[in-house]
């Protein structure tokens, strides 16, 4: 079947783009990743401290997080949602001021709020794990260990207060250098699309 060409000075469609994320690793990303698993090492020799650390950084974050969606209510004014998100964004930053001024609370809310999320975890990966064809077995068993350990942190919530954020923000940073290490950053790259191969 013949194809037609397309005129001259008619309209030219223009190319397809495709959207790529790929992972690479360059010297940067090996040295940032080993100063992250060194920092993990260090967050998870003293949870205490870094729990202290991670308490403040939480509240910091909530209040720019709380403005940030202040300000981008005032965007909306007239495209509806404003009410919603100017309450969010003063709610957020009202939580973010009630943790750094009061730390050991903020803390003990955290961890509670950590236990609560474990468990509702853990339940909805044991649920789930009843319509998987297959691997059943492993998602039940995660399940099964998050809810324990969020059911370990509801019923002792102070002592797992000295010690949950910290574990959690010592793993997350030691991930996260790992990851780096292994793999290095996304990195998203654009180009027209190949065309299609002929039959």
């Amino acid at each position: 079947m013949a194809q037609t060409e397309p005129q001259a000075g008619g309209p030219v469609d223009p190319p397809e783009v495709t959207v790529t994320i790929e992972r690479r690793r360059s010297g940067w990303d090996v040295a940032l990743g080993i100063l992250m698993v060194v920092a993990g090492l260090l967050i998870l020799g003293d949870v205490v401290v870094a729990t202290v650390v991670s308490v403040f950084l939480i509240g910091w974050t909530a209040i720019g997080a709380g403005l940030v969606l202040g300000v981008w209510a005032f965007t909306r004014f007239r495209a509806g949602g404003f009410w919603w998100a100017l309450l969010g964004g003063i709610t957020l930053a009202g939580l973010g001021v009630l943790v750094l001024q009061h730390p050991v609370r903020g803390a003990l809310w955290i961890t509670v709020f950590i236990g609560a999320a474990f468990v509702a975890g853990g339940v909805t990966r044991v649920v789930a794990a009843a319509s998987l064809p297959r691997g059943k077995g492993l998602f039940v068993l995660t399940g099964i260990l998050s809810i324990l350990l969020g059911g370990w942190i509801l019923v002792f919530p102070t002592e797992a207060t000295l010690t949950v954020l910290g574990v959690l923000l010592g793993v997350q940073v030691l991930v996260e250098g790992i990851t780096l290490l292994v793999a290095g950053r996304p990195r998203i790259t654009s180009g027209p699309r190949p065309p299609a191969a002929m039959a």
